[in-house]
């Protein structure tokens, strides 16, 4: 069954659609790159992903991780929602209401969420590996803490503010429209499965950030959010709460530079684990919540003809 918004493609169609402009915007993200480097680049486009990292070209890093990053996510979402729906942001979550109470329990929610996902570092840290493969996940970690130093450097006040703009505020935008608003979305419509729809979410959210040690962590804070999303129908509690967890993180390693320590050092800091079974406990009693909250506010908010056509969404 579809609404009066819906173009008539079913849901399933929309979900291999958004597949297929994800990929065309890996291939327009790297076409631009030749050309944002040429003018604003130093250095040969051959060792391009090395000369990004020099402090020399922070500004070009800068342009093509926005350039990139709106192409891979952001585009490809909206234009499916645009294709399938006469009401992208509509369809997208961006029209929904929330209250107050919603604001406040998502930001409870996703810290205790970054708090849970903390512990499971250690837990991907004693799985066994080949020389290999450490070498290689750990080369991987290293690069990726270097793109942040090169993209994000936190020495100043002001360098903090940017970082959090660069680093908190712009992926979650365009990360947000793309694996709740998009993929989740779809998902959900098409399979009406939501518990499905949520994991496999989190679990492709947390494998393009490409990060082992980091796996399940990403896959935990995935399901916080796609939790959110499906109780809530807003994109903008989405957003904001992945803003601010992507924000603590960004502060803690400003503070702890600002004591002596290098980023690589700091985003390597550990919280104890009995934190996230302490967290996890927080987890469970604030979603219970959560649901009512937003189950008494969708019912008041939402018009009596789209109801039934939502039931199986706030269900």
């Amino acid at each position: 069954m579809y609404n009066t918004d819906s173009k008539g493609i079913s849901y399933s169609s929309g979900f291999f659609i958004l597949i297929g402009l994800w990929v065309g915007g890996l291939i327009l993200g790297v076409i631009l790159t030749i050309p944002l480097w040429a003018i604003f680049g130093h250095g040969s486009l051959m060792s391009i992903e090395q000369t990004l990292l020099n402090p020399e070209n922070l500004n070009a890093s800068r342009l093509i991780q926005f350039v990139t990053t709106a192409c891979l996510f952001f585009l490809p979402a909206y234009f499916t929602a645009y294709i399938i729906n006469k009401r992208p942001l509509k369809f997208l979550g961006l029209h929904t209401t929330f209250n107050y109470r919603q604001l406040f329990l998502s930001a409870a929610l996703i810290f205790l969420g970054a708090v849970f996902a903390a512990g499971t570092t250690e837990i991907m840290e004693r799985i066994p590996l080949s020389e290999s493969w450490e070498a290689r996940w750990k080369g991987m970690e290293e690069n990726y803490i270097k793109q942040v130093e090169a993209i994000a450097p936190m020495n100043t006040v002001g360098q903090y503010l940017f970082a959090l703009v660069m680093v908190a505020v712009l992926p979650a935008v365009f990360e947000e429209f793309f694996f709740r608003g998009g993929m989740q979305n779809l998902l959900t419509r098409s399979t009406k499965n939501i518990w499905f729809s949520i994991i496999a979410t989190s679990i492709v959210f947390s494998l393009v950030h490409f990060s082992f040690y980091g796996f399940l962590a990403r896959v935990c804070l995935g399901i916080v959010l796609g939790l959110i999303y499906y109780y809530s129908k807003s994109l903008w509690l989405c957003i904001i709460a992945h803003g601010l967890n992507n924000a603590f993180a960004v502060t803690q390693i400003y503070l702890l530079v600002r004591e002596g320590k290098s980023v690589g050092e700091a985003m390597n800091e550990k919280s104890p684990v009995w934190w996230s079974l302490a967290a996890a406990v927080g987890l469970i009693f604030l979603f219970i919540l959560f649901k009512k909250v937003c189950a008494a506010h969708l019912a008041k908010h939402t018009p009596p003809e789209e109801k039934a056509l939502d039931e199986k969404w706030i269900a």
